[in-house]
């Protein structure tokens, strides 16, 4: 049959050039001549047309924003300082953890943490920390992240009206539970999502993959066309809750909590006109080739062989190197020529001329509008806020984040989106920058841009608290 079909073509082409070869026979030169007058710009447009046809098919596709959603967990998971505290006075009488009866100053510590961590006093914890003994086991941990997952899914996709049929790249990061089968795969099997999609699981990037995940669809959403992807970032408090007595280990046990958040997004043109924002820019910066940029988060075994998070002397030092490099990176990027032009001359001055000069801070408060700075700690929102140059106001929604609900790790900047929604902040054209630091050492950004005067969705976590907010914190 194939055989069959050659010999037709070839026919065929013989044919054509036999009649194009006869046509052509009948041409005079007053015809060429007219043809070059006539269709000279005809003939120029082509290769114009080709050029045009090569970017349309080449160029970035535009990833949209179409809507996302945050956990609110329910209400009896909420906890003040003082319950905590007693939960904390409780496992050491009942001999949960910290062996040694006598070890009084851990718990004064915790409480020293907790009382200058800018938490407030209705975070939450899950359900397998508010009981004795304590439900630690994996079945504890993969209830509470589903109850936050498939919370934040259900949720996103009633007010998008998108069926998880459509959705053809799935994305979700978790830094340190991760389990067999993949909270991928958990939420593959939940809501029937299709057999060809495009699902990744990141595990162990810390409190910056919420970015990292972006950057990730991003990619598969320029390679596949017409689809949606959707970004969920998450982190598990029940399996990590540190039990012994090292002090560096404990610090986290006073920061995270439960939180998570669900992220559409579309390359669909049409999804244009429904979409709050459009991505501009992401950018990724690690440093972990360097030894005290890669010791100083570590996931590891105290003396005692009891699993925690260990923080270490140069993690402030760490995060400020990283951040400034991801500063110089990303500054080029939306800054006005004026702070490019201060930023260069003192640059060059330096290097050149005056090594004892200061380094250029841009004013990053001309590029942005906005600023979801990751509610890692109240000395982490401080210090970028004091080096950024920034007013109370710019850092308002990062702190009132981790006042209501604590560090959430990968999906706080989203809470901290959800609070200028609610705010009524987010005006069209306004840019939003997501800057998150996390283990690795890593500090990653994402850049945002807003489509049109933007509303809270439905179900946003703080619709039933905005009119307390902000709050005074105590010092």
């Amino acid at each position: 049959m194939r055989n069959i079909k050659m010999v037709f073509f070839k026919i065929f082409f013989i044919s054509l050039m036999v009649a194009l070869a006869m046509k052509g026979s009948q041409i005079n030169i007053q015809d060429l001549q007219n043809f070059c007058l006539q269709d000279t710009v005809t003939l120029l447009s082509f290769p114009l047309l080709f050029l045009l046809t090569i970017y349309m098919l080449t160029r970035p596709k535009p990833v949209y924003l179409v809507d996302f959603s945050c956990y609110l967990p329910p209400s009896h998971l909420k906890v003040s300082v003082k319950t905590l505290m007693e939960h904390a006075r409780r496992a050491r009488e009942a001999g949960v953890c910290w062996k040694n009866k006598e070890n009084d100053y851990l718990i004064e510590f915790q409480q020293k943490i907790l009382e200058r961590s800018g938490l407030g006093q209705e975070t939450y914890i899950p359900d397998g920390l508010q009981c004795f003994p304590l439900q630690q086991d994996m079945a504890a941990s993969r209830k509470e992240t589903e109850q936050v997952i498939f919370g934040a899914l259900d949720n996103l996709f009633r007010n998008t009206g998108v069926k998880p049929g459509e959705i053809g790249i799935l994305v979700v990061n978790s830094s340190t539970f991760n389990p067999t089968p993949s909270l991928a795969s958990m939420i593959v099997n939940k809501y029937k999502l299709r057999d060809n999609i495009k699902s990744l699981n990141l595990g162990g990037m810390g409190c910056s993959a919420g970015v990292i995940a972006i950057d990730v669809a991003k990619g598969l959403l320029q390679v596949h066309r017409n689809t949606y992807a959707i970004v969920v970032s998450t982190e598990n408090i029940t399996q990590n809750l540190y039990l012994g007595k090292n002090k560096s280990m404990l610090v986290t046990n006073c920061l995270f909590r439960v939180g998570g958040a669900a992220v559409l997004l579309s390359n669909r043109s049409r999804d244009r006109r429904r979409a709050k924002y459009e991505l501009v820019h992401t950018v990724r910066i690690h440093t972990g080739s360097d030894d005290r940029s890669f010791e100083c988060a570590t996931q590891e075994e105290d003396e005692d062989g009891i699993i925690g998070v260990t923080l270490t002397k140069n993690l402030p030092m760490v995060a400020a190197r990283t951040l400034k490099i991801n500063i110089a990176t990303l500054g080029p990027l939306v800054l006005p020529m004026k702070e490019k032009l201060a930023f260069f001359v003192t640059f060059v001055k330096k290097k050149y001329f005056k090594p004892e000069l200061k380094n250029y801070t841009p004013d990053f408060k001309l590029a942005f509008e906005h600023f979801c700075i990751h509610a890692g700690g109240r000395a982490l929102i401080d210090e970028l806020e004091k080096n950024l140059k920034l007013s109370p106001l710019h850092v308002e929604a990062s702190r009132m984040t981790l006042h209501r609900f604590g560090n959430t790790s990968s999906s706080s900047i989203w809470y901290e989106m959800a609070y200028t929604e609610a705010k009524g902040r987010m005006k069209e054209g306004d840019r939003i920058w997501q800057i998150a630091l996390g283990s690795g050492f890593k500090c990653n950004s994402s850049v945002w841009v807003a489509l049109r005067n933007v509303k809270p969705s439905v179900n946003n976590p703080w619709e039933d608290c905005m009119d307390r907010y902000p709050v005074e914190i105590d010092i």
